[in-house]
């Protein structure tokens, strides 16, 4: 066997369980490290309610007080539908799902069945598809004549915000980043600056700082001059994970996508997790899909995803941030 030639479709409840559930629900969605809103009918409506203060009352005398109705304000994800293909020379596909399979433990390589190699070729597209999902989500910017450009990204959105003024912004420059102490300056600052409610966030541990890799860099340099063995260690082990006060520093790991837009390169952003919305639908529009086929005409097999996406901001206020000018 030298070619995979078995067409495949994934429409339905196949499509959500076999193909895309697996990426954006748990783990998978933990990774991306925003909310995630899969199959939320279109177009995607979150009701947020401002809770009631001051409800308690003096048990004084016969009556009722809690008349007034709490504040409902509601947000809509535009969701865009989208499409992803992949072509591979048949030699090259037939080697890549080969070498996904053999790393199966306990499979008799001499007798491969259709459902072994089934596994291996949705993994390969998955995961190539769950990796633009992700850099889309940072970097997609629809007024781009070519890239991400199918959906606006957070980065995107952020923008447009700050050439608002509508949320707390500031700059930095490229020789402020040769100081290691630069990073924990910046978290300061956006943590000082924000607004007390995401302040008081903290306490739920979905506060985040996210940032571009340039600032992750410098904040561990930072903390590998601290003169502590924890801290020697660290710089030969290497950090898993890294914080500050107990907000958890992310990097978005957007370098290479970032390089050909206009949007932001090195940034810092602070925010609730869950004030990133990224929102995905395979269930509400007709024609949503994943296709695998081989095509004999140009030897080459062939993977398509149809599906809808988003992403959102719910909160402004919730939001402070910094970037390279």
């Amino acid at each position: 066997m030298t070619y995979l030639e078995n067409a495949k479709q994934y429409t339905g409840s196949d499509l959500e369980n076999i193909f895309f559930r697996p990426i954006l629900t748990g783990q998978s969605a933990e990774e991306l490290g925003v909310r995630v809103l899969y199959n939320m009918p279109q177009a995607a409506h979150i009701q947020l309610w401002d809770g009631q203060r001051n409800i308690l009352q003096k048990f004084t005398e016969a009556g009722w007080t809690g008349s007034s109705a709490a504040k409902r304000f509601e947000k809509t994800i535009d969701l865009q539908r989208v499409k992803a293909e992949l072509g591979f020379s048949a030699a090259d596909y037939f080697s890549m799902v080969y070498e996904k399979v053999s790393s199966i433990v306990g499979v008799n390589m001499e007798d491969l069945s259709g459902t072994i190699l089934e596994q291996a070729e949705t993994e390969l597209f998955r995961k190539a598809l769950a990796e633009n999902i992700r850099a889309t989500m940072w970097a997609g910017d629809t007024s781009a004549g070519s890239g991400y450009n199918t959906f606006d990204g957070f980065l995107k959105l952020i923008k447009e915000l700050v050439t608002e003024q509508s949320i707390y912004n500031s700059t930095y420059q490229a020789a402020d980043l040769e100081n290691n102490t630069f990073a924990v300056e910046l978290f300061d600052e956006l943590w000082t600056q924000a607004d007390p409610r995401a302040q008081y966030l903290k306490a739920e541990g979905q506060l985040a700082y996210f940032v571009s890799s340039d600032i992750y860099y410098l904040y561990e340099k930072y903390l590998d001059e601290k003169g502590v063995d924890s801290a020697y260690l660290d710089s030969v082990n290497g950090r898993k994970i890294l914080a500050y006060h107990g907000i958890p520093v992310v990097d978005v790991r957007m370098g290479s996508y970032l390089m050909s837009t206009s949007l932001h390169q090195s940034f810092c952003l602070l925010t609730d997790r869950r004030n990133l919305v990224l929102a995905v639908n395979t269930a509400d529009m007709p024609g949503n899909e994943v296709r695998m086929w081989y095509n004999p005409d140009e030897m080459e097999n062939r993977q398509r995803a149809v599906f809808m996406a988003g992403c959102a901001l719910l909160d402004d206020a919730l939001i402070t941030y910094a970037y390279k000018q």
